[in-house]
């Protein structure tokens, strides 16, 4: 069973973490991993673009001119598709871009990021963060002990405000609680920062 070093927020090592070879041991698997992340994106999407058909422009209720005698092509409304301010063929409408993935494919998808962080030497534990108050200094500082640079996502326990209300105003960190874990978050970093109540959640959610 691979272990990993737990650090503190300075950096230093104050022991170790045995990963579960289910969660963090899986060969990863790069075709559901881009098959979450696309669904996460498409889900992301406004969808709000809007086009009028001929039926919904305003005007274009008498004929334009009669059926015959003129030597033009017959008309019957000047908001037809192919009259100037007529009306949009085959246009977009609001709709949603989102589709389903099921669970076990979500799971084995973080699976193979958390196993291809640890593989990489990416992912870091720390034991936990103690700040009584919040300190957006301090987070900074905890991240520059690990040494890191980049992009980074931090994991941190449910309902930890404190640590939360920390890291949020660093600019290339993102900051999320363990249950809000997913597959973006998690793989578009260089580096991982999980505490070690995290850490088991994972664990426990996922083995």
């Amino acid at each position: 069973m691979a272990t990993v070093e737990v650090k503190d927020m300075n950096g230093a090592k104050v022991g170790t973490a045995e990963l579960s070879a289910a969660v963090f041991g899986v060969a990863p698997n790069t075709h559901a991993v881009h098959f979450v992340v696309r669904s996460q994106m498409a889900g992301r999407r406004a969808g709000t673009h809007q086009t009028k058909t001929r039926g919904q422009v305003s005007g274009g209720g008498a004929k334009p001119f009669r059926q015959k005698g003129t030597g033009r092509a017959r008309a019957g409304s000047t908001r037809s598709p192919q009259w100037t301010g007529g009306g949009v063929v085959f246009g977009p409408h609001p709709r949603s871009y989102g589709f389903r993935v099921p669970n076990k494919v979500v799971k084995l998808a973080m699976r193979s990021v958390l196993s291809a962080k640890a593989a990489e030497g990416a992912l870091h534990v720390i034991d936990s963060f103690t700040w009584t108050e919040p300190s957006t200094k301090s987070a900074a500082a905890a991240i520059d002990a690990l040494g890191v640079k980049g992009r980074v996502t931090v994991v941190v326990p449910n309902g930890d405000v404190t640590a939360i209300q920390s890291f949020r105003n660093i600019k290339r960190v993102r900051v999320i609680t363990a249950s809000e874990s997913n597959t973006y978050d998690l793989v578009d970093n260089v580096a991982l920062v999980l505490t070690k109540p995290a850490l088991e959640y994972l664990e426990g959610v996922l083995a």
